[in-house]
C-alpha cells in the first residue's frame, strides 16, 4: 500500500507550507536516529518523514502526489504505485542549501552541522551522522517586587539547579519588564542551552497610582490652609518635599511635581511626574466658641461675596 505522506507527517492535506515544515521539524527532532540509540526503528521511521516532507514541501511534486498519489508519475517515485520501497532518497538533494530544501530545515535542527548530519542518512552514505545538536527552550519565571523597589531597582535571589543567582532589576521595571539571564534556561541537547527570563510583576502600593512613567498620590490640607495658602508636606517614593499652596486652593486640584514620578526605564536621569492631588480636611468637631467663630467668618464670607 502507498504511503499516506500527509498522514506520516499529522498533517492535513489542505496545510500549508508553513504547517507541514513545523510537524517536520517537530517529527525529525523525535525520531532523528542520534537522540534514539536504544530504537531500531527510528532510523526507517526517520527516512520516511523525510521523504514525506521532500515530496510535500516542493510545490510541483505536491501537486503530482495529489493528483496521481506520487511525485514522480514517470517515475515511480516512492508513495505512489509501483515505487521501489528501498528507494527513498532518489530525488533528494541533501545539500540544496539555498533553495529552502532539507539544508535550510536542518540547518536549523541541528545547530549549522547540518550538512554532515545531512550525508548520512543519503543514499550510499556509510558513516554515523554528526550528534544530533538542539538548543534548549527559554524559560519565563514571574517575579514580584513593590513600587518603591520599582523606583529604586531591586535584588532577587533565584535558586537554579541548586546554585543561588543574584538577579538586578532595574530601576523603573513595569509588568511585563523582562530580565534575562543567559544560560540558566532549559538545556540544550548538544546545543546551547536557552534563556530564563524573569518576568517582573509591579505590586499596587497604598499611597501612590502609577500611570506610565507619572505618579499620583493624595495630599490632605487643613481648611485654613487651603483658605490662607502655606505649605504642605508630600511625600514621595524618594524623600518628603515641602509644596507651597496657594490661598483658596480646592478639593481634589492636582499640582504638579517635576521629575518627582518613576525613574524611565533604562534611563537613569530621566523622571515622571508627581501629581499631589490636594484633599481637603475639616474639623470633625467645634466646641461652641470654635462654632461661633465659623459662623461669624461664614457670615463675612457671604457679605462680601453680595
Amino acid at each position: 500500500m502507498a504511503k499516506d505522506h500527509y498522514q506520516t507527517l499529522g498533517v492535513s492535506r489542505d496545510s500549508d507550507e508553513k504547517q507541514i515544515k513545523k510537524a517536520y521539524r517537530k517529527l525529525a527532532k523525535e525520531f532523528h536516529p542520534d537522540t534514539n540509540p536504544d530504537n531500531p526503528n527510528a532510523e526507517a521511521k526517520f527516512k520516511e518523514i523525510n521523504e514525506a516532507y521532500e515530496v510535500l514541501s516542493d510545490k510541483e511534486k505536491r501537486s503530482n502526489y495529489d493528483r496521481f498519489g506520487t511525485a514522480n508519475p514517470q517515475q515511480g517515485f516512492p508513495g505512489g504505485a509501483g515505487a521501489n520501497p528501498n528507494t527513498y532518497y532518489r530525488n533528494v538533494d541533501f545539500n540544496d542549501m539555498g533553495n529552502g530544501g532539507f539544508g535550510d530545515i536542518f540547518e536549523g535542527l541541528f545547530g549549522g552541522r547540518g550538512a554532515s548530519s545531512r550525508s548520512a542518512y543519503g543514499r550510499g552514505a556509510q558513516t554515523r551522522a554528526t550528534p544530533l545538536r538542539v538548543d534548549g527552550r527559554d524559560i519565563e519565571q514571574a517575579v514580584s517586587i513593590s513600587l518603591r523597589e520599582a523606583y529604586h531597582g531591586a535584588q532577587r535571589i533565584i535558586n537554579k539547579d541548586g546554585r543561588e543567582l543574584k538577579v538586578t532589576i532595574p530601576a523603573g521595571a513595569t509588568n511585563g519588564t523582562k530580565v534575562r539571564l543567559t544560560g540558566e534556561g532549559e538545556a540544550g541537547m548538544g546545543g546551547k542551552s536557552g534563556d530564563l527570563y524573569l518576568v517582573v510583576q509591579v505590586e499596587t502600593d497604598p499611597n501612590f497610582e502609577r500611570k506610565d512613567n507619572d505618579l499620583y498620590t493624595d495630599v490632605k490640607v487643613d481648611m485654613f490652609t487651603a483658605l490662607l495658602g502655606g505649605e504642605v508636606t508630600v511625600n514621595t517614593l524618594d524623600r518628603p518635599v515641602r509644596l507651597k499652596i496657594k490661598p483658596g486652593t480646592q478639593s481634589g486640584q492636582k499640582l504638579r511635581l517635576t521629575g518627582k514620578g518613576m525613574p524611565v526605564l533604562r534611563k537613569s536621569d530621566e523622571h515622571g511626574d508627581l501629581y499631589a492631588r490636594m484633599l481637603i480636611t475639616v474639623p470633625t468637631s467645634l466646641t461652641p466658641e470654635q462654632r461661633e467663630l465659623v459662623e461669624q467668618l461664614k457670615a463675612s464670607i457671604e457679605g462680601t461675596a453680595q
